[in-house]
């Protein structure tokens, strides 16, 4: 927050205005929480069905500014301030996953609620009681989730669930908060978590009396070091890891799916080794002349054998000429050796539309004669070898492999991105009869 004014005060104007202003001025400019606050981090009017909300899921990356969120909304119930309150809220329920956690973040943290309040309205810690009570009479106290059952007895008309993603007892504990969250018109609650695939939360985040925010971590840079974005982002953007921690996102698992996530984390590389041969795939959308999604791969293979992913040009509804100058464009920026074009849906009008481009380009189609998982299977095993890396993070295919299970995609949905990586890493790595070629030493 203050280094927030302190950039404001860069102008000459605004360091004229903040002059004129006194302590107490400044005090509670700094404090002003509806001139600092993003939109994300101010109280939505109403969850995903249309009527208020009783919980508020509030996902964010790390140093999002997900603690503030809840600070201030705590700090004006208590205080009774709109937009969050129109007279004093209380007793708020406190819960973090320990009592450590509850002291050193929640309240004493640089964002906790010490923080936040102007000096006049500042609650008084009583550590003993592990409870806030502000000048006005209103109560927040403070529990454990690693202690469930000292929320049965206590009711509450709030309260506030920290980092709930990483709750061990999340389950027992929400559910004997939810039982104590019984005075006033409308008991509310607030949780802030950076998100993690848990149940808990996912059924938070499907419920329709859930207004969900979600906010990446570049959205609080101003309250950032300067070269955590660099340093941070540039390592473990668009990785399983750096979508969960920075971007605030639920990454699902499919327990059945042919390529585990941890196995796609585990081979990725930042660069490729010098390639033997490169190749673009297409799969084209269903029917050939049809706009929908062309799956576009392009991959390699280095002289020990290995192949490496390195990009994902899939295009979505797109005509054949759009997709056709996508494949090409892609070809042409790899210096590829080929592009290998599935016919099955096309015929002999994907190559046509690719050499109508471009006539010199030398296509190699192909044919399945076999269903996508048989097509696939060769492939993940050559994954679960070792033998193909990504290079760099490529989202949007990496979460179609991860989907990918017995029966395919949900709802029917065609794997474009992973047909035309099956296209390109058979067309390097294994022969016909889908058996690994040999490597290379």
């Amino acid at each position: 927050m203050r280094r927030s004014l302190l950039s404001l005060a860069h102008s000459k104007g605004a360091i004229e205005l903040l002059a004129t202003l006194s302590p107490e001025r400044l005090d509670t400019l700094c404090h002003d929480w509806l001139f600092w606050a993003r939109s994300d981090q101010l109280p939505p009017v109403q969850a995903s069905n249309g009527r208020p909300w009783t919980t508020w899921l509030v996902l964010g990356g790390r140093g999002a500014g997900k603690t503030r969120t809840g600070a201030e909304w705590v700090r004006g119930l208590a205080l009774g301030r709109a937009p969050f309150a129109a007279r004093p809220v209380s007793p708020i329920a406190l819960i973090a996953e320990t009592y450590a956690d509850l002291r050193e973040v929640m309240v004493e943290g640089v964002s906790g609620l010490l923080s936040v309040h102007a000096n006049g309205e500042r609650p008084e810690w009583q550590v003993s009681r592990r409870r806030l009570v502000w000048p006005n009479g209103a109560v927040a106290q403070g529990f454990s989730a690693e202690d469930p059952e000292s929320l049965r007895g206590p009711q509450f008309a709030a309260a506030w669930a920290d980092e709930v993603g990483k709750w061990k007892q999340a389950d027992a504990a929400f559910d004997m908060l939810q039982f104590g969250l019984r005075l006033g018109a409308h008991p509310r609650q607030v949780v802030t978590t950076t998100p993690r695939s848990v149940p808990l939360l996912r059924r938070l985040a499907a419920d329709p009396t859930t207004a969900v925010t979600v906010a990446a971590t570049y959205r609080n840079a101003g309250n950032l070091a300067p070269d955590f974005l660099s340093r941070i982002v540039g390592r473990y953007a668009g990785t399983r890891l750096g979508r969960q921690e920075l971007d605030g996102e639920f990454i699902e698992d499919n327990p059945d799916a042919l390529f585990p996530r941890a196995l796609i984390e585990k081979m990725r590389v930042t660069k490729a080794p010098d390639l033997e041969r490169i190749v673009v795939a297409v799969d084209p959308p269903a029917g050939g002349r049809r706009a929908g999604g062309c799956g576009i791969v392009a991959a390699g293979l280095a002289r020990g054998g290995d192949a490496y992913v390195l990009e994902d040009a899939t295009i979505e509804g797109a005509r054949p000429d759009i997709w056709a100058a996508r494949a090409l464009d892609c070809y042409r920026r790899h210096e590829a050796d080929a592009l290998i074009a599935e016919v099955n849906q096309g015929g002999d009008m994907v190559a046509e539309v690719l050499r109508s481009i471009d006539t010199g380009v030398p296509v190699t189609p192909v044919r399945a004669t076999r269903g996508k998982r048989a097509r696939a299977e060769p492939v993940a095993a050559l994954y679960a070898q070792g033998r193909v890396h990504h290079v760099g993070a490529l989202p949007a295919l990496e979460d179609e492999m991860a989907a990918f299970g017995p029966d395919g995609l949900s709802g029917g949905r065609s794997p474009d991105r992973l047909d035309a990586l099956v296209w390109a890493v058979t067309a390097l790595a294994l022969d016909r009869e889908g058996t690994p070629r040999l490597r290379r030493l």
